[in-house]
């Protein structure tokens, strides 16, 4: 099925560029994406084209959370190892 309009314009927005997004620009992007469907009047073309745009900015913002998680884990993991040498 081809594809037309909005979301032809959304897959070239959706690309290889999302890695270089950070998180809060990531997340800036899809708070406004939600606010657009929420307000409606778009067409369904568009309106699935916002929802996959939105799919794909929250794995970027979940892609940014879990490296901060493992970071988080490490230094604590790190931390508690030192402890233990120490004590």
């Amino acid at each position: 099925m081809a594809k037309t309009g909005a979301m032809a314009e959304n897959e070239g927005v959706q690309g290889a560029g999302d890695d270089a997004l950070g998180y809060e620009q990531a997340r800036d992007e899809l708070i406004d994406v939600v606010r657009r469907l929420e307000a409606g009047g778009t067409s369904l073309e568009e309106s699935l084209a916002l929802w996959e745009r939105g799919e794909a900015l929250a794995k970027v913002c979940r892609r940014w959370l879990d490296g901060a998680r493992a970071r988080l884990d490490a230094a604590l993991a790190s931390e508690g190892e030192q402890s233990a040498e120490q004590g």
